[in-house]
This record gives structure tokens, C-alpha cells and sequence, in this order.
């Protein structure tokens, strides 16, 4: 003769058993209206997490922005001081010419 698991058999139907109930709870009134609350409550972090995000994009456009114009600046400003160096080169190259007698 063989023998029976009743342990095995004994879990397995503690299981069923267990699952039966859970699934009882879970589908109740009680359990409904606990996940309808779980979830509005989550909308509203993800509407609080979404209004965070925007103001951080929006800040993150300001610098941009500024860091733009100062590089821009900077450009002109090295611009003209090239512009401003090549002129001072020029008028001394002209201020030598004519310091400088011409041998004829």
C-alpha cells in the first residue's frame, strides 16, 4: 500500500483554503474603496511630481538662456578686442612708415 502525503495534501488545501479567503478580501467593499484611495493619492503625487518637473525645466531654460547671452558677450567683447589690437597694429605700422624717410 501506498502512503499519502497529508502534509503535501494538508498545505495544498491550506492554500486553496487561503487563496479562496484572500480572494474574498480582496474583491470586498472595504478593499475596493482602500484601492480607490491608494490611487488617488498616487495621482496626486504624480500631479505634485509633474508641477516640480515643470518649474525645473523652466529654470533650466532661464540658465541656458542667460548662459547664452554671457557667452554671447563675451564673443563681442573678444571680438572687439581683436578688432581694436588690429587697428592699434595698423596705425603703428603707419606711424613707422612715416617716421621713416624714404631713401630715394
Amino acid at each position: 500500500m501506498s502512503r499519502l502525503p497529508w502534509g503535501k495534501l494538508s498545505l495544498f488545501a491550506g492554500g486553496v483554503l487561503f487563496g479562496t479567503a484572500g480572494i474574498k478580501i480582496l474583491s470586498s467593499k472595504d478593499a475596493k474603496k482602500c484601492y480607490t484611495n491608494a490611487t488617488a493619492a498616487v495621482l496626486r503625487a504624480k500631479d505634485s511630481v509633474m508641477e516640480t518637473v515643470t518649474t525645473v525645466r523652466e529654470n533650466c531654460d532661464d540658465i541656458l538662456s542667460d548662459a547664452k547671452a554671457i557667452n554671447a558677450e563675451r564673443a563681442a567683447a573678444e571680438a572687439e578686442a581683436v578688432i581694436a589690437d588690429e587697428a592699434a597694429d595698423i596705425i603703428e605700422d603707419a606711424a613707422e612708415e612715416t617716421a621713416q624717410p624714404t631713401e630715394e
